[in-house]
């Protein structure tokens, strides 16, 4: 599982907009948004850099940690 701290989300549609560049990138991947917090928890079987690019594409710059 990794930790995406994302910068930039602000509102719940940038929540959903993150939420659908991670689903996008691994349909599979299972995520949980954190607005108050401004993080995503993803379990995925894609290497990290993949999702983090993924939301970078959507507008959200983020780094992540392993959790």
């Amino acid at each position: 599982m990794y930790e995406f701290s994302i910068q930039n989300m602000t509102c719940g549609h940038c929540a959903g907009t993150v939420e659908k560049a991670i689903k996008a990138a691994d349909p599979a991947a299972q995520t949980k948004v954190d607005l108050s917090t401004k993080t995503a928890k993803v379990e995925t079987t894609l290497d990290p850099s993949a999702i983090a690019a993924a939301i970078e594409n959507a507008g959200y710059p983020n780094s992540f940690t392993s959790l």
